[in-house]
């Protein structure tokens, strides 16, 4: 099942009543790949235990990693839950909508949720390709952890049980020409070379160079490259560093050609 190829990831959950409840239904819904990102609960104590219930097993398969980026090794797909307004023009699904999006035969994906009373920060934020708000009254809009986990799930379920074989053409996001799309570990590397090769050639100031490059992941994540075009684009960078070599050093980073706006 598509399922199978569906990491839950919870960034820094404090709760291990919500830890446990988020192994049931995972249970329930068919998921198996719990991933906890510097959890601050015991995971697998009796708290925890009681409420996994016959989810037991996924919390003991459950891998723990210290941050994100490890949690998103392998994954090509990623959709973050927030309830915050971003700054940037990037639009906030439904789960209904989005979610069917993780489903591609053949792709690890990443499902991502913050932590209980915070939810997850920009810089998170920026490690998915789009983002979900699950819709509620405005009288008490705040979700519990395990339940935003319950609803994504079965949303996630749901869809594979009436999986149009369009899906693809459906959910904004254009199938891939030709080959994989990069894994979000891949794109990530290219991210960190672009911030330096652009601070190094005075495009990108160091007080304007983490808003800037949300744009770019933005930009990216829309054109979701495959693992050659990254490598493409790397060597592009590659090729700007040699270059840069053989200029005078007065010519590199002062920012008098910079057209940053």
């Amino acid at each position: 099942m598509k399922l199978d190829n569906v990491k839950i990831i919870l960034v820094e959950p404090a709760g291990p009543l919500n830890v446990g409840s988020v192994a049931r239904v995972m249970k329930n819904m068919g998921l198996h790949q719990l991933v906890l990102v510097n959890p601050q609960c015991d995971p697998l104590g009796i708290e925890a235990r009681q409420m996994a219930v016959h989810g037991g097993d996924i919390l003991e398969a459950a891998q723990e990693v210290p941050t994100l980026p490890d949690a998103l090794k392998g994954c090509q797909r990623a959709i973050a839950t927030t309830a915050r307004a971003r700054t940037l023009n990037t639009p906030l699904e439904s789960p209904r909508t989005a979610l069917p999006w993780l489903l591609k035969e053949g792709v690890t994906s990443a499902l991502i949720f913050g932590r209980e009373d915070r939810g997850l920060s920009n810089v998170e934020l920026n490690y998915a390709q789009r983002f979900v708000g699950i819709p509620s009254s405005s009288e008490y809009p705040s979700l519990n952890l395990a339940q935003a986990v319950a609803i994504c799930c079965y949303e996630l379920y749901q869809s594979t049980q009436s999986l149009p074989s369009n899906i693809e053409t459906r959910y904004l996001f254009p199938p891939t020409q030709i080959g994989e799309t990069a894994p979000l570990d891949v794109l990530e590397g290219y991210y960190q070379h672009l911030e330096t090769v652009l601070l190094k050639i005075g495009y990108l100031y160091p007080h304007t160079a983490q808003a800037r490059m949300e744009k770019f992941r933005r930009l990216l994540s829309r054109a979701t490259p495959t693992t050659e075009e990254a490598a493409m684009l790397r060597g592009i960078l590659r090729q700007m560093e040699w270059a840069l070599k053989s200029l005078p050093k007065s010519d590199v980073g002062d920012g008098s050609q910079s057209i940053e706006s």
